[in-house]
C-alpha cells in the first residue's frame, strides 16, 4: 500500500458529506478548545499512529524499531506504535467523529499527507506545537518545507518524510531519455503511459507540464489540464490510471513511462537499473507527509519530544537509510556520508533522498485544493479517471 493515498471517490464524498451534514461551522474547533489536560509529566507514554513500512526495523527482529527504541531508552517514554493508516480518507473517517465532537481520538501523534493535513488545520483539529521545546526542528527542518500555504510557519505540522512526484521510465526499453512532462505524449509512448488516479497526487505535475506555477494555480488552470488529459484518454494514449500498482507495470515493461514517487523508484532501481526517475525541466511537486498532534491529546509534550528526536541528524539519517524518501533534515546527509558502510554512504549522494541545488530549483509545493473547490474538482477528475 502506498504511503501516498489514492483519492477515492467514496472516501472524498463521504468525508465531505459528513462535514456537510454537521455543518462545517459546527465541525470547526476554536483555538481555546483544542488543548486537553496534558499528562506527560506523570504518564510517560505515547500513542503514535503511522503508515505501514514507514519506520526502520531491526534486520533480525522486525518487531524492534531501533530509532523508536532509542527514544524510549533516552527519555523513559514508552511508545505504542500502530501501523493503522492505510489511506488518508479512510483514516479521516475513523477519527473525524471524535474530533468534530470535541472528544479524544486516543492518539497523541499521527502522520498524514499534507493535502489532508490542510483539512485538519482548516477545521482546527490539531494543536499548535511549542517550537521552543523542539530545538532540532527549529534548527534542522528543510527550509523548502518550512512554509506550506496550509500551515504558515509549520506551527501545526512537521514533515515526517518528504518526496517528489515526477516521471519514471524504462530507458533501455524506450531507447531514449525523457526530460520533460510533454515527452510523455510522444507517439512512441501511445498506450504505454500511466498517470496516478488520485487527484491530489496527480494534478500538480500535469499542470507544471503546461507551464503553470503550482504555488498559485487557478480553476482555469485545472480545467485546462483536465481537458488535455481527457483528450489523451479518448485517444488511448494513456493506458490507465493507477495507484501504487504502477510499480508492477513499469517493472514488467507493460508501461514504459509513468507518474511516480521518488521513494518507490529507488526500490525499483535496486532490481532494475534501467528504471530512471526524472524531475522534469518544467518542474515537479515536492510533497510531505507530516506529524500532527490531534486535539485533546493526553501526551502532547511527549509527542513534541518524539518529533524533536527524529530531527536529530543522527536519528534522521538512520530513518532515511531505511525508508529512502526525501529526508526533511538536510543535515542528515553528512551523517550518512561519513558512514564506513559503502552502501550507506552512497545514499548521501542520491538526489532522490537529498536533492541537489539544481533539482531543488525545479521543485515546488502545490497550493492546496480548497474545501470550496474540492467537491467539483474531485467530481470532474474522478469522471475522467473512472472512479
Amino acid at each position: 500500500m502506498s504511503r501516498r493515498s489514492l483519492l477515492r471517490a467514496l472516501g472524498a464524498g463521504a468525508a465531505g458529506a459528513a462535514l456537510a451534514g454537521c455543518g462545517v461551522p459546527a465541525a470547526f474547533v476554536e483555538p481555546g478548545e483544542r488543548a486537553g489536560r496534558d499528562s506527560s509529566d506523570t504518564d510517560h507514554t505515547l500513542h503514535f499512529a503511522n503508515w505501514p513500512l514507514y519506520i526502520d526495523t531491526d534486520d533480525d527482529d522486525e518487531s524492534k524499531r531501533p530509532t523508536l527504541d532509542a527514544f524510549s531508552r533516552r527519555t523513559g517514554i514508552s511508545v505504542t506504535y500502530t501501523e493503522e493508516i492505510n489511506d488518508n480518507d479512510e483514516f479521516f473517517g475513523k477519527i473525524s467523529p471524535a474530533l468534530m465532537n470535541r472528544q479524544q481520538t486516543g492518539r497523541d501523534l499521527i502522520v498524514i499527507s499534507d493535502w489532508m493535513a490542510a483539512r485538519f488545520v482548516r477545521l482546527g483539529w490539531v494543536q499548535e506545537m511549542d517550537r521552543a521545546k523542539q530545538p532540532n526542528v527549529a534548527k534542522y527542518l528543510d527550509p523548502q518545507l518550512r512554509t506550506p500555504a496550509f500551515d504558515e510557519g509549520r506551527l501545526h505540522s512537521v514533515p515526517w518524510q518528504s518526496g517528489i512526484t515526477g516521471i519514471a521510465y524504462n530507458r533501455k526499453k524506450l531507447g531514449r531519455e525523457i526530460r520533460s512532462t510533454g515527452e510523455l505524449w510522444a507517439d512512441d509512448l501511445r498506450g504505454r503511459v500511466t498517470l496516478l488516479s488520485g487527484l491530489d497526487e496527480s494534478f500538480a505535475l500535469l499542470m507544471q507540464g503546461d507551464g503553470v506555477d503550482i504555488t498559485r494555480w487557478t480553476a482555469d488552470d485545472f480545467h485546462t489540464m483536465c481537458e488535455k488529459v481527457e483528450k489523451r484518454v479518448r485517444s488511448k494514449h494513456i493506458r490507465r490510471f493507477t495507484g501504487n500498482d504502477y510499480i508492477k507495470d513499469l517493472a514488467t515493461g507493460d508501461v514504459l513511462a509513468c507518474q511516480a514517487y521518488s521513494g518507490d523508484v529507488i526500490q525499483l532501481q535496486a532490481d532494475n537499473p534501467d528504471i530512471e526517475f526524472v524531475v522534469p525541466e518544467e518542474g515537479a511537486e515536492l510533497w510531505a507527509e507530516s506529524l500532527m498532534i490531534p486535539n485533546l491529546a493526553r501526551h502532547k509534550r511527549n509527542a513534541e519530544r518524539l518529533i524533536d528526536h527524529y530531527y536529530d541528524p543522527e536519528v534522521a539519517a538512520e530513518l532515511a537509510a531505511w525508508v529512502n524518501y526525501v529526508c526533511p533534515v538536510p543535515a542528515a546527509r553528512d551523517v550518512l556520508a561519513s558512514s564506513k558502510d559503502e552502501e550507506t554512504a552512497a545514499l548521501a549522494e542520491d538526489p532522490l533522498i537529498f536533492p541537489d541545488d539544481a533539482m531543488r530549483e525545479r521543485l515546488a509545493i502545490a497550493r492546496d485544493i480548497t474545501s470550496e473547490e474540492r467537491m467539483d474538482f474531485a467530481k470532474k477528475w474522478n469522471g475522467i479517471v473512472g472512479l
